[in-house]
């Protein structure tokens, strides 16, 4: 703001110099053809001097219109610089406030870099954890293709436990027929055992007092043997059961 008043200053200044330097030279012209007579008459003189006087004349009041017009371009300039001032000041407040969130903008920066080298450091440990978990993965795998290997074994032990279970079975159902057949065939024996006793006290004859005789019956041991084919056959049975 002062410079630009010492500048409007400046220039009043030149153009009052040149002014007044105009009418010191017009003053001189006019003192020299007044004191030259061999150059101009009298009156020739007069009329000059009246047509100085009025350029003169007219030349104050240019001057007084100039004057008149740069003061008004001063105080023209002065209020366009107490504008540029008020502008100026204005900026400077908005470049404070700028350079106040530039400040802030830089504090918060640092503390955006901070947490991307707490990010990196983060990422750098998930990446370790990956590849942990990726192995511990591997194994896992690995112990899981164990298991289905032994869980196929087992499955194969067990199909293999199933059949025997079922021919397991089927010889005992056999063998539970067998007994069976067996304690039929033994229970019909014992009726046949049974029947040989009845039949032996009565195919005995009573004894007699007879003569003796040099020959036997031939039909004497039928009830013997067959009482002991029947003992046999139920000793058999029993030892098969």
């Amino acid at each position: 703001m002062a410079a630009a008043s010492k500048s409007s200053q400046t220039v009043k200044n030149v153009v009052l110099a040149l002014l007044a330097l105009w009418s010191l030279v017009s003053l001189i012209v006019i003192v020299v053809w007044a004191t030259s007579p061999d150059l101009k008459s009298s009156a020739a003189c007069r009329a000059q001097l009246q047509e100085v006087t009025e350029k003169m004349e007219g030349a104050k009041v240019v001057w007084s219109k100039n004057k008149v017009a740069l003061e008004e371009q001063l105080e023209e300039a002065r209020v366009e610089q107490a504008h540029q001032s008020a502008e100026i000041l204005l900026l400077l407040g908005r470049l404070n406030a700028t350079n106040a969130t530039l400040e802030e903008c830089r504090q918060e920066n640092v503390v955006l870099n901070g947490n991307i080298s707490v990010l990196h450091e983060r990422v750098e440990q998930l990446r370790q954890a990956e590849a942990n978990l990726t192995a511990r993965i591997g194994l896992q795998e690995e112990h899981i293709d164990t298991l289905q290997q032994n869980l196929t074994q087992a499955g194969h032990r067990a199909e293999s436990l199933y059949s025997l279970k079922a021919a397991a079975e089927s010889h005992m159902r056999a063998a539970q027929s067998e007994t069976s057949a067996c304690k039929s065939g033994k229970e019909f024996l014992q009726k046949q055992l049974l029947k040989c006793k009845d039949l032996v006290p009565e195919a005995t004859p009573k004894p007699q007092i007879k003569e003796p005789s040099s020959s036997t019956s031939p039909l004497s041991g039928i009830p013997a043997l067959a009482l002991l084919t029947c003992s046999a056959l139920l000793l058999m049975t029993c030892k098969g059961s």
